[in-house]
């Protein structure tokens, strides 16, 4: 084996070495970067004259580099849209929604699931705060699950699950880093966020289909509460008041960009000033709101922007290592065909997703696959949206799967770990075969793109 491919194999394995120590991902790759450029710089210097790496161009252009990350005018997208999720989160929308969503659907077996589900998708098309998200639908929804007799595992898988469609659905900030990564006019966020949009919102269906299913199956996993109330216009009333005012948000955020009358940094503001002003319509608008959805923008900012950086500087050394050609030589050399070479990709993402968070691999990973997959003739808007369903699995796969950290913490006594594992099980398989669906009908995550630029 040739030396670069040494190193930069050496390289991966460092990283991934050092991210289970738990130190910051953003020090892991600063650090993995400035080790290796020192033994790539070593290498030339004294062991193998055939191996090209330039420490001094790879270094000298590492602050151009970090001025290209902050100045991106894209990126500014990413606090927006934090920060209307955040303050969505404090405005009372998604108790208002489950209450009265539970009248709505409370006399069907499972509805109190199907509740669960509706909310998480109408949340994930506001928010996109995975964290916040998985947590208030835990918060909000457990218990009175519980309560009513549903099963410990179909409770907190539903909750976990649902809480993390936000990073498909967009707005979605997963989607405005996925964009600026790849940086090409075909794979812009307005095209990846119409591209994820039925993926989305089937996934959600999928949801509901096996909640229901279950129920049906499985009547003691899902009885109907004694108390439902029954279905009146005061009840529809209810729902379309809860319901329209975040419908209203939605569509003046994606259709805004849907139809070109704002750019994503612009119509991410609308986001944010929609959210001021739902928050001030519930009267949840007060300084110690604001202050805390602030706080709370700026560090999941500043530690996305920190990953930015590191990652940065690690691309820089990987390819100044020849990186680029080790990994496009390596897949091109698979004896399996483009198919056969993309499902590799996907396959090693869903692995991935088991130890490294999707900032790190669509940071990393991503950058370093398109182009090749590309080059094969594939769509980028639908190889990117197969990364990005490949992808929501990670929240839920042990052992670093945020959404189960995150249930964890607000699960009523009673519910243990393997109830959570057991529970989300289910859930991946849906997020599987929905990848499976996009992968075999590529429509799905093509035609509203294509809608759009005809």
């Amino acid at each position: 084996m040739e030396l670069n491919a040494i190193l930069v194999l050496c390289m991966f394995a460092t990283f991934v070495g050092l991210l289970l120590t738990g130190f910051p991902v953003a020090w892991v790759l600063a650090i993995t970067a400035l080790a290796f450029a020192g033994v790539g710089h070593v290498a030339v210097e004294h062991f193998d004259a055939d191996l090209w790496f330039d420490w001094s161009s790879t270094m000298g252009s590492m602050p151009f580099r970090i001025w290209q990350v902050v100045s991106n005018e894209l990126l500014v997208a990413l606090p927006m849209f934090t920060f209307m999720g955040v303050m969505l989160d404090r405005s009372g929308l998604a108790e208002r929604l489950m209450s009265s969503l539970v009248k709505l659907f409370g006399r069907i077996r499972g509805g109190y699931a199907v509740t669960v589900i509706v909310v998480g998708v109408l949340l994930a098309a506001t928010t996109g705060i995975i964290g916040a998200s998985v947590v208030l639908l835990g918060m909000l929804s457990l218990a009175p699950m519980l309560r009513n007799g549903y099963s410990k595992e179909l409770a907190v898988g539903t909750a976990c699950a649902t809480g993390t469609l936000g990073i498909l659905i967009p707005p979605s900030i997963m989607l405005v880093v996925m964009a600026s990564q790849i940086n090409r006019p075909e794979a812009s966020v307005g095209n990846l966020f119409m591209g994820a949009l039925i993926p989305g919102l089937l996934l959600g269906a999928m949801y509901v289909i096996y909640a229901l299913g279950l129920a049906w199956l499985r009547p003691n996993a899902a009885p109907v509460p004694a108390d439902a109330p029954k279905l009146d216009w005061g009840v529809i009333r209810d729902v379309a008041v809860a319901a329209v005012p975040p419908a209203l948000l939605i569509l003046a955020v994606l259709g805004s960009i849907f139809f070109g009358i704002a750019t994503t940094t612009e119509a991410s503001g609308v986001g944010a000033l929609g959210a001021l002003l739902l928050a001030l319509a519930n009267r949840r608008l007060d300084w110690a709101t604001l202050r805390g959805a602030l706080q709370e923008t700026t560090r999941t900012t500043a530690f996305i922007f920190a990953i930015f950086i590191g990652a940065m500087a690690f691309a820089a050394v990987l390819r100044g290592l020849g990186g680029d050609d080790v990994i496009h030589e390596a897949l091109e050399g698979l004896p399996f065909g483009p198919d056969g070479v993309l499902i590799v990709v996907l396959a090693a993402t869903f692995l991935l997703g088991f130890f490294l968070d999707w900032v790190e691999i669509s940071l990393i990973v991503l950058p370093l696959v398109a182009p090749v997959v590309h080059a094969m003739g594939f769509d980028l808007v639908w190889f990117t949206i197969l990364f990005a369903v490949c992808l929501q699995t990670s929240f839920l796969t042990p052992p670093v799967g945020f959404a189960l950290f995150y249930i964890k913490g607000v699960c009523p006594k009673g519910i243990t770990t393997r109830h959570i594992y057991r529970g989300v099980l289910p859930f991946i398989v849906l997020q599987l075969f929905v990848l499976a669906l996009v992968y075999r009908f590529d429509g799905l995550a093509t035609w509203l793109p294509g809608l759009g630029r005809g």
